[in-house]
């Protein structure tokens, strides 16, 4: 586990150097559970969507069918001999229904009323089916040579099939449209950039085959354009515009984006959790005409926030629970000693609550073994012209302050468990970028602040990659890659890399 001092110490993180961005907007909100992560998990399992979804809509025809069939048949008895028990009724509508049912699943399928939610037609194609539906089955009993009063069962059944099987459909649009929305399949987007460039990527989208995005609107740094899409302000307003359409994401659909405007939208966007993708020149938009299936109409480039969501923040949540809980257990002997040491080494508490921000910003208590004699902190204004860190941390390497048993603990990071218990209520993570004490926090540049849109963690990449010996830059570039290449694998081997980092006192102080 990383040592920090108790007041003062813990680390940073940097986007790169572009040019500054606008402070972020913390929150507190955790970015990563936007969307629920069991649901996430689910509709992102892309052959098990699909499967779900045909038989979902394969359960909505054959209720749509048979109601329609049984519908007719009781409306028929009612009215012709005033029998309006559906006792009679459902007899009959079995021995209709069967092959009315195969026919509609056949000319549904033929008619591509069964294929991906963006090809899927409309209202005109269910009718059309169902009436081709009908002819086929009066062909057949007619060649069958079956006797019927009337063929009313036909024209009649065809009614009702149209009124049930569309509203049942258009019930699951929907429903499932929500759904996907909240799993992210269904996104709302915003484009942002000059006129004539909104309007090829918006038109483009709306246009697409298999459209997963819902272009509300644009913002333009031009002066507004005419291109059918709904106007939504200034680039100024692009926080407001987010949080007041439940944005999900942001395509700059223009080549000629100021670097500075974007950089500050990214950051923006970042902040919120909200993607950024970027669309391609007006020239390449054509390519959505030609025959290519695979993938979007519109290709575009994401830019992704150094954030866990869905699956992800399950499997990290998870993770750290299991490891917590496990590692808490196995240290147990540790913490009791280590607790007993602090209480009768010098007066004072037991733990040290340390307010450090976290996760958007919010101040919590994080815990651990008091290292320092009482009143500490009102001596660190004293001390700030013997820091020997670099960048917003605060280390003295033999600091005045620390008890004898403070730094036995500091010195081999046994006053960092107590944060485990931070882990299993969710304030903090097993591996993580380290919570800053608010005396840092408050000297970091706007920018660094990119590391509060996840939970701090225990330990992390630059705790086992030379610790307090590496510069406060390389430190920020080795949190930004842990977050660009995070995986269960890579926490795994961080905790592994934790121990040999802790037992050879490599760079603590």
């Amino acid at each position: 586990m990383p040592s920090t001092t108790e007041d003062p110490r813990g680390t940073s993180e940097s986007a790169p150097a572009l040019a500054p961005a606008p402070d972020f907007a913390l929150t507190g909100r955790d970015v990563r559970r936007k969307r629920p992560p069991a649901l996430a998990f689910l509709l992102r399992l892309d052959t098990l969507r699909r499967g779900a979804g045909l038989a979902s809509l394969l359960a909505l025809d054959f209720c749509g069918v048979y109601v329609a069939i049984l519908t007719a048949l009781w409306l028929k008895a009612g009215i012709q001999f005033d029998n309006w028990s559906l006792a009679t009724q459902f007899a009959q509508t079995g021995e209709l229904f069967d092959f009315a049912y195969l026919v509609t699943a056949l000319l549904f399928a033929r008619s591509g009323l069964y294929s991906s939610r963006g090809e899927r037609p409309g209202l005109s194609r269910i009718v059309s089916s169902l009436f081709q539906v009908m002819v086929v089955a009066l062909l057949f009993a007619v060649a069958n040579h079956s006797q019927f009063s009337s063929y009313y069962i036909f024209y009649g059944s065809l009614f009702f099939a149209v009124i049930y099987v569309s509203l049942l459909r258009y019930g699951y649009e929907r429903m499932t449209g929500a759904l996907l929305r909240l799993a992210g399949y269904q996104r709302r987007a915003v484009l942002v950039g000059r006129g004539h460039h909104i309007e090829a990527v918006g038109h483009a989208l709306r246009d697409a085959s298999q459209p997963g995005i819902d272009v509300v609107g644009f913002i333009s740094l031009a002066p507004r354009p005419d291109n059918g899409l709904l106007s939504l302000g200034r680039l100024e307003d692009l926080s407001t515009v987010i949080a007041r359409h439940s944005v999900d994401e942001v395509i700059i659909a223009d080549p000629d984006f100021p670097q500075p405007q974007a950089v500050e939208l990214v950051d923006i966007c970042h902040s919120a959790g909200v993607r950024v993708r970027i669309a391609p020149s007006t020239m390449e938009i054509l390519v959505h005409r030609a025959e290519f299936v695979p993938g979007e109409a519109v290709p575009l480039f994401e830019l992704k926030p150094p954030v866990f969501e869905g699956i992800d923040y399950a499997v990290k949540r998870a993770f750290d629970l299991i490891g917590a809980s496990l590692l808490a257990i196995a240290f147990s002997p540790v913490l009791a000693a280590s607790a007993l040491a602090v209480r009768f080494s010098s007066r004072g508490t037991i733990l040290y609550r340390s307010m450090r921000p976290g996760i958007g910003g919010v101040p919590f208590a994080c815990l651990k073994f008091r290292t320092m004699y009482r009143d500490a902190d009102l001596q660190q204004e004293d001390l700030e012209a013997v820091n020997e860190a670099s960048g917003a941390l605060f280390k003295i390497r033999d600091d005045p302050r620390m008890t004898p048993i403070g730094r036995f603990l500091r010195r081999y990071s046994l006053d960092e468990l107590p944060q485990l218990f931070n882990v299993l209520a969710g304030q903090m993570s097993l591996v993580g970028p380290r919570p800053l004490p608010q005396r840092d926090f408050d000297r970091l540049e706007p920018w660094h602040k990119k590391r509060y849109l996840v939970t701090p963690g225990i330990t992390g990449l630059w705790q086992v990659s030379g610790r307090s010996e590496l510069d406060f830059d390389d430190l920020v570039r080795l949190d930004f890659l842990y977050l660009e290449r995070w995986s269960v694998f890579l926490d795994l081997s961080i905790l592994v890399k934790t121990v040999p980092a802790v037992f050879t006192r490599r760079g603590a102080f």
